[in-house]
């Protein structure tokens, strides 16, 4: 009898997370290509990212609810013994905004206060789907022999969101939205 209790939950369980199987494919962020050079005394990072709205989150955009992006950045130097040492860490974060008296998209760096308005919203989330020579670590930072790599992760930020929208934001497959850690090796 206890058997087939654990049976069917353990069905149920699986049964109720087969939608989040099915809606991966359609939605959801990807880092598309990455690029870390030497550039000058500074080692940049230049990236596109392809963001794919969910119905869900395009409704509350639309709606008026402003929807915040982190762009994680980290650099890493590889340790045998150890854990891998974080060089840097730093995180770029975007607000989106639907405003519908002017019928605009408007794009904002939050750490630097630029703001952009867009008639569409592909033309909004092409706006944050680039990041161009952003400086990561100097030059001199780097030891030859050691092995480095850079990271880069975007995720929609679901503690931002209304009060009332976080709990379905939190066990509707549709939020989520963040991309996974993308790692590659830094050479010289």
């Amino acid at each position: 009898m206890l058997k087939k209790i654990f049976l069917s939950v353990g069905l149920c369980g699986i049964l109720l997370l087969l939608p989040a199987f099915g809606f991966a494919e359609g939605f959801g962020v990807e880092v598309k290509n990455a690029e870390f050079v030497l550039h000058g005394d500074s080692y940049v990072l230049s990236a596109d990212m392809d963001y794919r709205l969910s119905d869900r989150a395009k409704d509350a955009l639309q709606n008026g609810v402003p929807l915040y992006w982190d762009m994680h950045i980290k650099a890493l130097q590889h340790r045998d013994y150890f854990w891998d040492k974080t060089l840097v860490s730093a995180v770029i974060r975007y607000r989106i905004q639907y405003h519908a008296l002017l019928n605009m998209y408007r794009v904002r760096n939050e750490g630097s206060g630029a703001v952009s308005n867009f008639s569409t919203l592909s033309a909004a989330l092409d706006s944050m789907s680039t990041l161009r020579n952003y400086r990561v670590m100097d030059k001199a930072d780097y030891v030859p022999g050691e092995s480095y790599a850079v990271g880069i992760k975007v995720t929609l930020d679901r503690d931002a969101l209304p009060l009332p929208l976080r709990p379905v934001a939190y066990t509707n497959p549709q939020w989520y939205l963040s991309s996974d850690w993308t790692l590659w090796p830094l050479t010289k």
